[in-house]
């Protein structure tokens, strides 16, 4: 296995990290004004991930970079031409992060419900952006001769892209009920449950459509040599097995199950578009891939090993702050921040 694969691998594996870490933080965000009704219960909603939402939000920054680092000339095009997209992504997460700080700086509730509503749209937004740039990674765009996108926004906005977002909108939010089932106690801890298996029915249904809709669409699911269709079976299984111990009241098999869903999703993504980093629709010549796009063998030889030295203590650390904040809360509990 040569050092572009192998970073092909690891660029897997951290955007798998993100989702699975950053997509409760956001389905926690979008269920608050909805499953908590007083003041405390909504503290209680954002104190589970207060603690960790931009830590995991570091996920995002360090897969960036890998790109950056690893296949550069990916990064060019994905960035430049989704520039408008990620902009916006970019407003929704300035919104949360300013909210979970400003939300209690009065004690005013119309204040407070403004910001908590700021919080929902701030999740809302970058969650359906992911979605959608997924989704036309795995369609294709419209990449030229040279290795660039100039379409701008409005291609981008296309039915199976569009689509897209709201299904991975929706795996957000049963990932965020799931964790908020093993963060909380009492009520409000019945009540998330009650919702979440209302989702999990849409999402079911969402989920199947989007899958049928990619197999006609893309090659993701029949790429020779290498597909994604086992970890899209994988991913569907666990998909109905987060149903089922949703139902048996298996919390913490739930939230597994829900996290599946969002890493295998993720590599069923990646192994469809093995060799390619980036299908063009013009023509498959112009597609960007893990050999034309990466950086020099003694680049990528360098960065290996400063991952090897590094992301192990960084997994260490984020395991330790997770260890630390591992108590259910409780809207009555005293000593909430938020």
């Amino acid at each position: 296995m040569d050092l572009n694969i192998l970073w092909f691998i690891l660029l897997t594996v951290l955007f798998s990290g993100f989702f699975f870490l950053e997509g409760f933080d956001y389905g926690v965000g979008m269920l608050l004004p909805f499953v908590a009704k007083t003041d405390n219960e909504r503290r209680a909603v954002i104190n589970t991930i207060g603690p960790v939402w931009d830590g995991n939000e570091v996920w995002m920054i360090t897969a960036g970079g890998a790109m950056f680092a690893a296949f550069p000339h990916m990064y060019a095009t994905l960035f430049s031409g989704f520039y408008v997209a990620l902009v916006f992504m970019l407003i929704g997460l300035i919104i949360r992060g300013v909210s979970f700080e400003f939300r209690s700086k009065r004690e005013d509730p119309a204040w407070r419900k403004r910001w908590d509503w700021a919080i929902y749209y701030g999740s809302l937004l970058p969650a359906l952006l992911w979605g959608v740039a997924i989704a036309n990674l795995m369609r294709g765009v419209a990449i030229e001769s040279d290795l660039n996108y100039y379409g701008g926004l409005v291609p981008l906005l296309n039915p199976y892209s569009m689509f897209g977002g709201v299904v991975f909108l929706g795996l957000f939010l049963v990932h965020g009920a799931s964790y908020l089932g093993i963060k909380l106690e009492g009520d409000l801890k019945d009540r998330v449950k009650k919702l979440s298996g209302k989702i999990w029915i849409a999402v079911v249904v969402l989920t199947v459509l989007f899958l049928v809709w990619t197999y006609f669409a893309t090659d993701i699911l029949n790429n020779p040599g290498y597909d994604g269709l086992i970890p899209a079976i994988l991913a569907a299984v666990a998909l109905l097995a987060y149903g089922w111990f949703l139902r048996q009241g298996k919390e913490g098999l739930t939230f597994i199950c829900g996290g599946l869903v969002i890493i295998l999703a993720t590599v069923m993504v990646f192994s469809g578009l093995f060799p390619n980093l980036m299908v063009s629709t013009l023509d498959p010549a112009n597609n960007i891939t893990i050999y034309n796009a990466s950086s020099s063998p003694y680049t990528l030889k360098v960065i290996t090993i400063v991952a090897a030295i590094f992301l192990p203590l960084v997994l260490a650390y984020q395991g330790w702050t997770y260890w630390i904040f591992r108590k259910r809360l409780s809207p009555e509990s005293s000593d909430l921040h938020y």
